[in-house]
């Protein structure tokens, strides 16, 4: 029985390497990539409001678009004079890869402040292009921030300015 397991072992293991090419194969790949240009955003224009009449008795709104129209937002607590003042939306470059479409993060609210203790709430941030931009064929775009401005009765007189961060993000997609 030992003499025929011996010459079994080996045929087996002959014919184990005689087909052992027949199932194998192999192929090779090349890897590569590319290195797009950073996204990045700069402010160009600041927002303004302009010039805004308030009532003694009741609080009210001034919605500025992206697009720089600017209306109350219907509660007359507020008017808007004729000799409007500055106004404009946020305004941004957005440069990075030809053709790529970013996404857009605006923030939720900021503070104006007088310098003092007198603050106003901006809220409902909406921009022009909306949520989704595409750049150019030179890799620009401009972005356009509105919002709203909510202002208290009775609000003091005086020039008020962001005392906190108004972040706006923007990312390949």
């Amino acid at each position: 029985m030992k003499n025929i397991t011996k010459p079994v072992i080996i045929i087996i293991g002959v014919m184990g390497l005689t087909f052992a090419p027949i199932i194998l194969a192999s192929a090779t790949s090349a890897a590569s990539a590319t290195i797009i240009s950073l996204i990045s955003i700069a402010k160009t224009v600041d927002m303004h409001f302009g010039n805004i009449a308030i009532s003694a008795s009741a609080s009210g709104t001034v919605v500025l678009s992206p697009t720089g129209l600017r209306t109350t937002g219907g509660s007359g607590g507020v008017t808007l004079p004729s000799n409007t003042g500055p106004v404009a939306p946020a305004e941004f470059t957005i440069t990075g890869e030809p053709g790529f479409t970013y996404s857009i993060t605006l923030p939720v609210s900021a503070t104006l402040s007088d310098g003092g203790s007198h603050t106003m709430n901006i809220s409902s941030f909406t921009s022009n292009p909306s949520a989704t931009g595409t750049l150019n064929s030179a890799g620009t775009q401009t972005l356009q921030i509105g919002a709203t401005l909510n202002i208290s009765a009775a609000q003091p007189a005086g020039s008020y300015r962001n005392s906190t961060a108004v972040p706006v993000t923007v990312n390949y997609n």
